[in-house]
């Protein structure tokens, strides 16, 4: 961000990229696919996950995704609280409780092997994606 760009953003937009460069640093530390997979437990495309870890991208996360944020991308304690003290600044009041940890359980899928590494990942990336929504009708539902 130069000069000329912060006499046109708002009080709250230097938060907003506080907290994006916090999330894209943290994904860049990551093993490469977790932006996919964070794609697929949001339902959104990759180019959403692209819009909210770049803070040239004034895009703010909505607060519903936090969560499923902290829960794929396994954020530290030290992350996560530098994240929340940068989102609450950008977003006073939007987590209205303190932040939760998002309740998860694993379940073992087996699948066959397609003798390819590309359809295997993308079998893989159809179950995520699958489980994703399912978890997220059954709390809209419950």
């Amino acid at each position: 961000m130069n000069d000329a760009d912060e006499g046109t953003r708002g009080p709250g937009d230097s938060n907003v990229a506080d907290y994006k460069v916090i999330l894209r640093r943290v994904l860049d530390n990551r093993p490469s696919g977790t932006r996919l997979k964070l794609a697929a437990a949001l339902g959104k495309n990759r180019s959403f996950v692209t819009q909210i870890t770049n803070p040239a991208y004034l895009v703010p996360i909505p607060a519903k995704h936090v969560s499923i944020i902290f829960e794929v991308c396994h954020l530290s304690g030290g992350e996560r609280a530098a994240f929340l003290e940068a989102y609450g600044r950008a977003h006073p009041g939007r987590l209205r409780a303190p932040h939760r940890e998002a309740r998860t359980r694993t379940v073992t899928v087996t699948v066959p092997d397609l003798g390819d590494d590309k359809k295997n990942r993308a079998l893989e990336q159809l179950v995520v994606d699958f489980a994703a929504r399912l978890a997220r009708y059954a709390e809209s539902v419950g």
